[in-house]
């Protein structure tokens, strides 16, 4: 098979896909774009029927999750994401499209490329407008989609809204206010399937502020099995990530790694393009970095949970009394997602919990309606951590009629310590359930500025699960506390 037929689990180290994925979106984009001229490798179509995977409903599978390529450069991640991008502005008039880098040169470099596309005779009668003024880069397409280019430190990417596609270039250094600041944008996305974020980027230096970049590939890995083969497939739940890169202890000139890093060595990334990196890129660690897409040795070490003892702990059957049943509500930052959790004590007197209900993307709109059904149908109220995203939501849940109630931040805390000292101790259960499992894997203990053991905002993967466990039990040591003891007389 040549190089350039080679399928991405051939050139990839690790694919980490959306679960549910039925249908993609990418044969009506690779037709348009053979349109304008472009031919893809093989890789290439496999990553892009990936990118627009759809599930049942019609979504785009990686719609919640987003996107993540760790690619070293000289691949051309922009000309795949470019062309798709183009394409999709072309097929949905309106589309709306944020790319931003971290710094405005590199912004600037990919306007300059992409202009230059929007040029070519196939595509230019598509094209309404090219503008090129300092901080209003854009190109315009005659159906009123629009490509809008610029640098995150300079505060673009701030204010917007109605955005369908937003793409995080330079991703290795996206902090966690520029995407708080952007992110939002999305939320009123109008395009069918779903609106899209793409993260590309290199390995980040220990310089950069790569807390973004990083935690999003270890939520991903997470999925993955322990020394998880070469190019495996895995299935994780709402995002896609692609990484490619050498081995961690290659020969920084072994060409042979070039070819297992770079899938467009040497066909259409020649030799020479190489070594006219490798001598601007003298220093090893950059080399293995940019070039060869190589992260730092992979970080085992557990957060406030043992994930290997919580393993331990599985019990697919685990259920806990009705009496003690006890329902919280959490959510992440960013609020795609929610969760839905119970805690309890089992006959057998171990603690129990469980993601009883997990909602995202559309689903959101049925959380009042989820909510109301689950406290009616067992006569419990519902429980929010304190200052928790899901806060946003109390007004409508109240005015639904269903109790809810915000834990007291000792309880909480409190809370927090009794469930890792359960795992510890071995007495507590829980279904094995992955996006709990995640949670466990990515939490990450207290930092400054946090009020308790736990850090939601340095987190690897969505802690709402547990989070929502902790505010579970701290609701049910609220309730028993506030219960008058019997009279006692002595007689």
């Amino acid at each position: 098979m040549s190089a350039s037929t080679r399928r991405l689990s051939e050139v990839a180290r690790r694919i980490v896909i959306p679960s549910g994925i039925e249908t993609s979106g990418w044969p009506s984009v690779e037709a348009k774009c053979r349109e304008f001229g472009d031919e893809f490798d093989e890789w290439q179509r496999g990553a892009g029927r990936l990118v627009l995977g759809k599930r049942s409903d019609g979504t785009y599978a990686a719609t919640v999750g987003g996107i993540t390529l760790s690619i070293p450069r000289q691949v051309a991640k922009t000309f795949l994401v470019g062309r798709i991008i183009f394409a999709l502005c072309v097929l949905f008039p309106g589309l709306k499209v944020i790319w931003t880098a971290h710094r405005t040169r590199t912004a600037t470099n990919t306007f300059k490329s992409l202009q230059g596309y929007a040029k070519r005779p196939r595509v230019a009668p598509h094209i309404a407008e090219i503008r090129r003024a300092n901080g209003e880069q854009e190109i315009q397409f005659t159906n009123g989609s629009v490509i809008m280019f610029g640098a995150r430190e300079q505060g673009f990417g701030r204010g917007f809204d109605e955005v369908d596609i937003e793409v995080f270039d330079e991703a290795q250094i996206l902090t966690d206010k520029a995407l708080e600041d952007m992110v939002a944008a999305t939320n009123q996305s109008r395009h069918p399937h779903g609106a899209l974020l793409f993260f590309m980027g290199t390995p980040p230096r220990p310089a950069d502020n790569g807390a973004v970049f990083t935690s999003r590939r270890k939520e991903a890995l997470s999925h993955c099995p322990p020394c998880s083969k070469y190019g495996e497939v895995v299935t994780g739940a709402d995002q896609l990530y692609i990484e490619c890169s050498s081995d961690q202890d290659a020969d920084p000139d072994d060409q042979e790694q070039w070819r297992k890093a770079n899938p467009s060595f040497p066909h259409r990334t020649p030799l020479r393009s190489m070594l006219r990196l490798r001598a601007n890129l003298p220093d090893v660690n950059s080399w293995m970095r940019e070039a060869l897409g190589v992260w730092d040795a992979d970080d085992t070490q557990d957060g406030p949970i043992s994930h290997v003892r919580w393993g331990e702990l599985v019990d697919g059957e685990s259920m806990a009394t009705d009496d003690t049943l006890t329902l919280a509500l959490d959510a992440p930052i960013d609020r795609r997602s929610a969760c839905f959790t119970v805690a309890g004590k089992r006959e057998d007197k171990l603690r129990h919990v469980a993601i009883r209900h997990w909602l995202a993307g559309h689903q959101l709109g049925e959380l009042v309606a989820t909510a109301k059904a689950l406290c009616d149908g067992h006569g419990v109220s519902l429980y929010l951590p304190p200052k928790s995203p899901a806060l946003a939501w109390r007004d409508d849940l109240i005015a639904a009629g269903v109790d809810v109630i915000e834990v007291k931040p000792a309880a909480f805390v409190e809370a927090q310590q009794v469930i890792e000292q359960a795992v510890a101790e071995g007495s507590l259960r829980h279904r094995g359930q992955p996006e709990m499992n995640t949670a466990v894997k990515g939490l990450a203990a207290r930092v400054a500025g946090d009020s308790s053991p736990w850090s939601r905002r340095s987190s690897s993967a969505n802690a709402a699960p547990l989070f929502a466990a902790a505010a579970a039990i701290a609701g049910a040591a609220e309730a028993a506390a506030s219960v008058a003891p019997e009279p006692f007389f002595l007689v």
